[in-house]
């Protein structure tokens, strides 16, 4: 049988349990790596930020436990037994932290790893899962992949229907987004700078997963002729650039840069479109780069075509918060969110 454009193979399967599918399998995971998957999943590891966030939204109880424990402005918006799970590190990406004793005294069912699917990280998974013995997954993290994964992911531990659920929700934002900004003539498609660290000055290049989402809405990225991840760029670059919108995910950036004269003669400073992020609990456009960036396309959509998204952002995050955090935002936290609070 040839694998699907979901790189799924069900080799064998076995008994099915309520509400979820208990069945031994063997399946390709994004990397084409095949994986003897338990019958039955109660234990999941998340190999970074991205996993335990996706995993959260699809299998909340399952979930071991976070890389970097939940602040406790992040747990108001999830469910607040799972929420407050234990910080565990990390085995992929900067800063991993969690060694292979940890995890084997964690003794979980698979390893989830959701991000990229380049040689290293294959690499990893195969090292870390012989070592082990655990099944290691990897996913797509791109976000043009989303809804796949939730496919491949809902397969993987028995919940096909949720994942379904979650991947078509994902597709209808993505079809609606894609569909609006078609009508976008070239020339007003607008020219946007994203600003990361408390002076700016980070940014991410063309095709950096960092503004995978911006560029995605059709706007252009000022840093994109360079292609790459985050980079540091002067602020003569900023200025030569002249963007007309600047996003940030800073809060001390937005809050100052409307008062620092380096910046004052950047159009998008004078006047005054400078947007900071919703990033409660997670980020809508970056920081880590995951499901939480789904709403942000609407909040993008708002900011760079106001007359093609007449969405009320304050509905868009009830519904997404209800869906994939599983918690119902109040109106007070909804206005938090909005207001790009830490």
């Amino acid at each position: 049988m040839r694998l699907t454009r979901r790189k799924l193979l069900v080799v064998s399967a076995a008994v099915l349990a309520s509400p979820r599918v208990a069945r031994a399998l063997t399946i390709a995971d994004a990397a084409g790596r095949m994986i003897n998957v338990p019958a039955r999943i109660d234990r999941v590891f998340p190999a970074g930020p991205p996993a335990a966030i996706a995993h959260y939204t699809l299998q909340p109880q399952t979930l071991l436990g976070w890389p970097r424990a939940n602040r406790q402005a992040e747990l108001a918006y999830l469910d607040p037994e799972i929420g407050a799970r234990p910080e565990l590190g990390r085995l992929t990406g900067r800063g991993n932290t969690t060694s292979l004793e940890v995890l084997l005294q964690l003794k979980p069912d698979l390893i989830l790893d959701i991000g990229s699917t380049a040689r290293t990280f294959v690499e990893t998974a195969d090292r870390v899962q012989a070592q082990t013995g655990i099944a290691y997954a990897l996913l797509d993290g791109r976000f043009d992949k989303i809804a796949e994964s939730y496919r491949l992911h809902g397969q993987l531990v028995g919940e096909p229907a949720r994942g379904e659920d979650l991947a078509r929700f994902c597709e209808d934002v993505v079809r609606t987004c894609r569909s609006r900004i078609t009508s976008v003539a070239a020339e007003r498609r607008p020219r946007v700078y994203y600003a990361r660290g408390p002076r700016g000055l980070e940014t991410g290049l063309g095709g950096s997963i960092n503004v995978e989402t911006v560029e995605f809405m059709g706007a252009v990225n000022v840093a994109g002729q360079t292609r790459g991840g985050l980079a540091t760029v002067s602020i003569e670059q900023v200025l030569a650039w002249d963007p007309e919108v600047i996003i940030t995910i800073d809060q001390n950036f937005a809050r100052n840069v409307r008062g620092d004269p380096s910046w004052a003669s950047v159009k998008a400073v004078r006047e005054g479109r400078v947007h900071l992020s919703p990033k409660l609990p997670f980020g809508w456009v970056d920081f880590p780069p995951s499901v939480n960036r789904v709403p942000g396309l609407i909040w993008l959509g708002k900011l760079l075509y106001p007359n093609l998204f007449p969405e009320d952002l304050a509905e868009v995050t009830r519904e997404f918060y209800a869906r994939f955090y599983h918690h119902t935002p109040t109106d007070a936290q909804i206005g938090a969110v909005l207001e790009g609070r830490e």
